[in-house]
């Protein structure tokens, strides 16, 4: 065996440790995007569920608030009536100051319902916790889809490294994929806010 051979050996050696490396760090980073497909898909789930609940919540809101709309507009005819009318028997009075009060019973009840949570008070602020855990969903939602795309360009670069056998894309690689991870474990945690992202 020649002085060359030897040589050739431990080079071919060294290329097949490199390309398990790499084989090894590709892996790694296919579990980190599983794991960023997980977040995202779940980011997505709790922001298209979060919004059909806010729209639910703030159309019963319309609904229950034109009622209480037209028992007000009921209210106020009621009581023109009886101010118009004075020559009303005591028992229309007496009639028509009872429907009001129902009618005033019946707004009270549709402006707040504790007991049902179903009151516009109620209503309102189960709207705006639901629009805040879109928003937050949201905000998950837009790391996940940078950390997919730098992973995915990280896995690309390193695949190439291992056929052009040059450390430069293995580098840069790297380098995208700190990127992509780190805004993975942002999606999770929300620690930092990057301007024009979330």
């Amino acid at each position: 065996m020649s002085f060359k051979d030897v040589v050739d050996a431990i080079d071919q050696g060294a290329k097949r440790r490199r390309d398990r490396l790499i084989a090894v760090y590709i892996g790694i980073l296919a579990v980190a995007l599983a794991i960023c497909s997980m977040g995202a898909g779940n980011a997505t789930k709790d922001m298209m569920t979060s919004n059909i609940e806010s729209a639910n919540t703030w159309a019963f809101f319309q609904a229950k608030n034109i009622r209480r709309h037209v028992l007000r507009l009921q209210i106020d005819e009621l009581e023109v009536l009886q101010a118009a009318e004075p020559e009303l028997t005591e028992s229309a009075r007496s009639a028509i100051g009872g429907k009001i009060k129902r009618y005033r019973e019946k707004e009270a009840h549709l402006s707040s319902d504790p007991e049902t949570g179903e009151g516009l008070k109620e209503l309102l602020v189960k709207g705006k916790s639901f629009e805040a855990q879109r928003d937050l969903a949201m905000r998950k939602d837009r790391y996940f889809d940078y950390g997919l795309a730098l992973l995915q360009i990280a896995i690309v670069l390193a695949s190439v490294s291992i056929i052009t056998g040059g450390t430069s894309l293995l580098v840069l690689s790297l380098l995208i994929s700190a990127v992509g991870i780190v805004s993975t474990l942002n999606g999770f945690t929300l620690v930092y806010t990057v301007p024009f992202i979330g």
